[in-house]
């Protein structure tokens, strides 16, 4: 069975960039493309009635919207939709979970259901166990190409660096597996980039890199990088990697790293809270500051 990429869909500027971005992942990946649209049940007799009607016509109408404009960039797409009832971020987890790939908008409201998509997106990043692709509103398709001549960019150009923010104290294979693969739909150049920061005499441990001076210190860094890649290496041939270390905060190293990228893949560890949607501070900061499309990538 072949997994669908999965875009949801609720009339937003946001929802409409999202389903656009993920109708050119399903072509890249030679997937079918869903599109969902959650809205709100109201269990109340007197007003339930006319309020889910309103909502299931607001459904059909951001559905229609979305599939006007995917057709309209990829006319033999293989296209479905699908309407459920809320809560959003529940619904959304249960697609996700039969899903290739989730994509969202990552900001705005969503008009007559009046939640923040980003707050939805956020819940949905933090428990799902599929990857999940946030896609900001004003994302074309021409973004993800190289910009050549007078600085404007087309689809015909190359494709922009595919990043990886990779923590070498934990490498794992599902996030940079999808990188990998990312990169090599694109025929893109995979730029990995590793954030160190000096330990102090307290903050050394056993294991840790500790030596004299800070160039020594990176070139360690650097040579464990390109250890931990070798392998990926040699099963992406046709994938240029470009292996970077910095000494920085991690959430800095990534945002200044995704500038001019078409995607930046950053891995989101699955840990049991029980409530409120928890993602890390680098993750936070790659939905929050990044502004090329984020993908998520979960991992135990």
């Amino acid at each position: 069975m072949v997994l669908p990429v999965v875009a949801g869909v609720d009339g937003s500027a946001e929802s409409l960039a999202a389903a656009e971005w993920a109708a050119r992942e399903a072509v890249r990946r030679a997937q079918p493309l869903h599109l969902v649209h959650v809205w709100n049940w109201h269990p109340r007799q007197q007003d339930g009635e006319i309020a889910n009607a309103a909502q299931r016509h607001l459904a059909r109408r951001s559905l229609r919207q979305a599939e006007e404009r995917v057709r309209a960039a990829y006319p033999d797409i293989r296209l479905s939709d699908e309407q459920m009832e809320g809560p959003a971020t529940a619904a959304l987890l249960k697609v996700a979970d039969q899903a290739d790939l989730m994509v969202l908008g990552s900001r705005g409201l969503s008009g007559f259901t009046g939640f923040v998509v980003g707050s939805v997106a956020l819940g949905v990043v933090a428990k799902a166990t599929r990857p999940v692709v946030l896609v900001r509103a004003t994302e074309e398709a021409a973004d993800e190409h190289v910009p050549v001549g007078d600085g404007g960019a087309s689809p015909d150009n190359d494709y922009r660096d595919v990043v990886l923010a990779i923590d070498l104290h934990d490498a794992c294979d599902e996030v940079i597996e999808f990188a990998f693969e990312a990169a090599r739909l694109r025929h893109a150049r995979l730029r990995v980039v590793h954030a160190w920061q000096a330990p102090s005499p307290l903050s050394l441990g056993a294991g840790d890199i500790g030596l004299v001076n800070d160039p020594e210190r990176s070139d360690e860094w650097l040579g464990f990088l390109k250890a931990v890649l070798q392998g990926w290496r040699d099963k992406y041939p046709d994938v240029e990697v470009l292996e970077t270390v910095v000494e920085d905060k991690a959430s800095t190293a990534l945002v200044r790293a995704s500038t001019g990228a078409s995607l930046l893949v950053v891995g989101h560890r699955l840990t049991e809270r029980p409530v409120g949607p928890h993602t890390g501070p680098v993750t936070h900061a790659a939905i929050h500051h990044v502004g090329c499309p984020v993908a998520v990538v979960p991992h135990l």
